[in-house]
């Protein structure tokens, strides 16, 4: 840095200085949040602001402050051991490297774009959002463990300690794993009019198989059918309807699970073909509860713990939703629980309503479901109302036949796959945000969730803030599990959230903490410093009660001979016989038996009290040495007593007296000659001042 840029470094710094001091009070007050602030948890809730529990302070000073602007040397400091200034705090629990391509990991020595730093194993193992592991099929066979573990999102479980109205970034890093497995399971409407789609689906299921296996070797495949509640007005309950309600058709059922999710796609051909189409009254169907059924009994479907879990529903008919269960007399609410018997039915199809939109939502975000709607083109517009209210939901147009089946979940899948969206869980007390460059590395950081495009190997950062917006009013609610996910993977950034609303000295078991102290006259609890008064008694220190309120408690608070005659100079509050003087702020303080006192209405120069020379005590300036007046403006200095001719002081013929007074005219040399040019040259006027400084010349007795 070159001498203009310190020069002008230096002048800037001097007017910021300059342009504080000269601040009026309101200002400074505005300014500092802090001292309104009565207890210490009000007080860490408050950005910027710290809480001195020094059991020894003498001063009044608000003991909530701000550490940054209390530098006012001339009054009394909070100890560091007293304050209580907590910092945001982040740990890593668990960060296992990043699965790549060909099924390499990067080393222990790796780190992401945040810094973070990879380890082999964790001291934690990083949750899910489910917790079931997966039977049926092939699983053996396609378990991953210990180093062959695939991982998709790092870091995987932080600890975070945050203060209210603050907020901390977290870096998050997302990658395609090469080869994840894939788990599709075909779930069809079996009503008469999708009989032409049966049999279509029966003769594609290899064909839909060897797609899926371009993709990943690791794909499973399971197949489900559903028509409706098997009540009026959904079907028709005349006996032998009951049995054949349309030709070639078998009894109505709700939902059925014909095939586990497995490998074998000639069984898959075979229960598609076997299955038999039914009949039913209405319009609507019953896929609702299909697709509960399919998403809660994870064991009986053979869902898999890591893999891409696809839910395809076909159908040429809209749906029935929570309520219309009331129709055929059932009002019990859908209770989200699998109900299937050892033949894979749905047990309770006549006991309980349809579940609604929002609840098949929740199981979709808890299980990592992606459901794909494959509907006919008349239902499309239905079918792209409900995809926007389910996480990762999609929808395409079927064919009338589903002969283009194959290619719809083809493409569905790309779409899936070559993008990734980041959500999660927090609850209102938060504020989340994401930012990512998405795959531009030297683009800038843009507020978004959403990255497209993706391809195996890539990997996207992500940087998240999290805020707590305020402190819950349950302290159970303190501490937080947030999971960040992205849609339709089954991984999870877990973040144990710690919001720090609280102060340990205001805990029973610190030393900071008495209950019924004496110094709260035994009625209140001496915490952090300060009396936390039992109910009926207040004052500074609980040493009023309300059975003395109506007594006559303003005796001793109004200054004897005081001309106004105001109760605490009109400054304060008379507690009990006692001033309580108002806060001003660090830099103004009202103090004094009456609030006589304050240290901020002395004279002023330039804007600055005591010309910034000096300390205002009680309305005076009290000058710094080198200083004086009535506003600290006036040099005591010799050398405007100096003859620039001869160098000598009062030329020789006096001593110089430095001093300042309020004058109206200039007051004749006591010299003449030569000796008057020196009076001329050390009579000076400050400027903006109604003080004269006059640092004379005394004529020395002969």
């Amino acid at each position: 840095m070159g001498w203009f840029e310190s020069t002008n470094l230096l002048l800037l710094s001097c007017w910021m200085l300059s342009y504080s001091l000269a601040q009026t009070p309101e200002q400074l007050t505005a300014q500092n949040p802090c001292i309104s602030k009565p207890t210490c948890h009000d007080c860490i809730q408050t950005p910027s602001c710290a809480w001195c529990f020094d059991p020894n302070r003498q001063s009044e000073r608000p003991r909530c402050f701000q550490p940054a602007y209390d530098v006012n040397p001339n009054q009394e400091q909070c100890p560091e051991e007293f304050t209580f200034n907590p910092d945001n705090i982040m740990s890593l629990v668990s960060n296992m490297a990043l699965t790549e391509a060909h099924g390499k990991t990067k080393g222990a020595t790796g780190s992401i774009e945040s810094g973070y730093a990879y380890s082999n194993s964790s001291s934690s193992s990083s949750s899910s959002s489910s917790s079931s592991s997966s039977s049926g099929g092939e699983e053996s066979n396609w378990s991953e463990s210990g180093s062959n573990q695939i991982v998709q999102i790092a870091p995987q479980r932080i600890s975070l300690k945050l203060r209210a109205r603050q907020s901390y970034s977290i870096f998050m890093n997302y990658t395609q794993a090469e080869d994840y497995p894939v788990d599709l399971y075909y779930l069809m409407d079996l009503s008469k009019s999708m009989a032409d789609d049966k049999e279509k689906l029966s003769l594609l299921g290899d064909q839909l198989a060897w797609t899926m296996r371009n993709i990943t070797s690791k794909f499973a495949l399971g197949f489900g059918s559903f028509v409706d509640k098997v009540r009026m007005p959904y079907v028709s309950t005349v006996p032998e309807k009951l049995k054949h309600p349309c030709t070639d058709c078998v009894a109505p059922y709700g939902y059925h699970n014909h095939m586990t999710l497995s490998q074998n796609t000639a069984e898959f051909s075979m229960m598609v073909k076997q299955a038999e189409v039914s009949g039913n009254l209405d319009a609507p169907e019953g896929g609702f509860d299909a697709i509960m059924q399919a998403i809660t009994c994870r064991d009986q479907i053979g869902w898999r713990q890591k893999a891409r879990r696809l839910l395809v529903v076909s159908t040429d008919a809209g749906f029935h939703y929570a309520g219309d269960g009331k129709l055929g007399g059932i009002v019990k609410p859908n209770d989200g629980e699998c109900h299937l018997d050892s033949r894979g039915y749905y047990t309770h199809s006549s006991l309980q309503d349809y579940p609604s939109v929002s609840q098949i939502n929740a199981k979709v975000k808890k299980n990592a479901i992606n459901i794909i709607f494959a509907v006919t083109a008349d239902k499309t517009v239905v079918y792209e109302q409900l995809k926007s209210h389910i996480e990762g939901a999609s929808f395409a147009t079927l064919s009338s036949d589903s002969s283009n089946i194959v290619e719809l979940i083809k493409n569905q899948y790309q779409q899936i796959s070559s993008s990734v969206e980041m959500r999660h869980n927090a609850s209102s007390a938060l504020n989340i945000k994401f930012f990512t460059r998405c795959l531009n590395k030297d683009g800038a950081l843009t507020n978004t969730n959403k990255c497209g495009n993706i391809r195996v190997g890539d990997i996207v950062n992500f940087m998240i803030q999290v805020e707590v917006v305020k402190c819950p009013k349950d302290p159970k609610d303190w501490k937080e599990t947030i999971e960040f996910y992205p849609v339709g993977i089954n991984e999870t950034l877990i973040v144990d959230l710690e919001m720090l609303c609280s102060c340990p000295c205001e805990q029973p078991d610190s030393p900071n903490y008495e209950l019924n102290s004496p110094i709260c006259h035994n009625h209140g609890t001496y915490k952090c410093g300060i009396c936390d008064c039992n109910f009926g008694s207040f004052g500074r220190f609980c040493e009023c009660t309300t059975e003395k309120i109506n007594q006559n408690t303003t005796r001793g608070c109004v200054q004897p001979g005081s001309p106004s005659g105001l109760e605490c100079s009109g400054r304060g509050s008379c507690i009990c016989g006692r001033c309580e003087c108002e806060a001003r702020g660090y830099l103004e303080r009202i103090y004094g038996p009456y609030c006589e006192c304050d240290d901020f209405s002395c004279e002023r120069h330039d804007g600055k009290l005591c010309s910034g020379h000096g300390d205002c005590d009680c309305g005076h300036c009290i000058c710094k040495a080198g200083w004086s007046g009535n506003n600290c403006a006036c040099i005591e200095s010799k050398k405007d007593c100096v003859n620039p001719d001869t160098n000598e002081i009062c030329s020789g013929h006096g001593t110089c007296d430095a001093a300042s007074a309020s004058v109206k005219s200039r007051k004749k040399a006591d010299i003449q000659g030569r000796i008057a040019r020196s009076v001329r040259h050390v009579q000076t006027v400050a400027k903006n001042s109604r003080t004269v400084c006059n640092v004379k010349c005394t004529r020395q007795a002969p």
